[in-house]
């Protein structure tokens, strides 16, 4: 029984595992294409190369969750506290990157408003 459910749980991790890669490609993908569009494009804004490096950090934050749910399943079946150190590490490497770019997210998108609303207000005023 215990094996059976080792060998799901296996299962399970490499399954994650996979989705959470492809997500980080999928990210990588979109943003080798939307930069190179951005950067080789004389009339790109400022905005626009933002909004590359958002799209880009939601892919990766998606990625790091869900790799992060496999973690946590693989210290279910870890052998070792060696091996659930190194993955308790992992996991708060993890945790750290994607609180980074949750609010280097944050920050952004409040930056555009602020910026959207002071244009919108000399709009107003003229």
């Amino acid at each position: 029984m215990e094996e059976t459910v080792a060998g799901i749980t296996k299962f399970a991790i490499l399954f994650i595992n996979s989705v959470a890669t492809l997500f980080l490609l999928i990210g990588i993908i979109q943003v080798l294409i939307n930069g190179l569009r951005v950067m080789l494009t004389s009339s790109s804004s400022n905005h626009q190369k933002r909004e590359v490096w958002l799209q880009f950090s939601r892919w990766l934050i998606a990625g790091l969750s869900i790799q992060l749910a496999a973690d946590i399943l693989e210290t279910s079946i870890a052998p070792s506290w060696e091996e659930i150190g190194k993955l308790g590490a992992i996991a708060v490497i993890r945790t750290f990157l994607n609180y980074f770019l949750d609010s280097d997210m944050r920050e952004t998108r409040e930056r555009d408003a602020r910026s959207k609303e002071r244009t919108e207000q000399m709009e107003a005023a003229s």
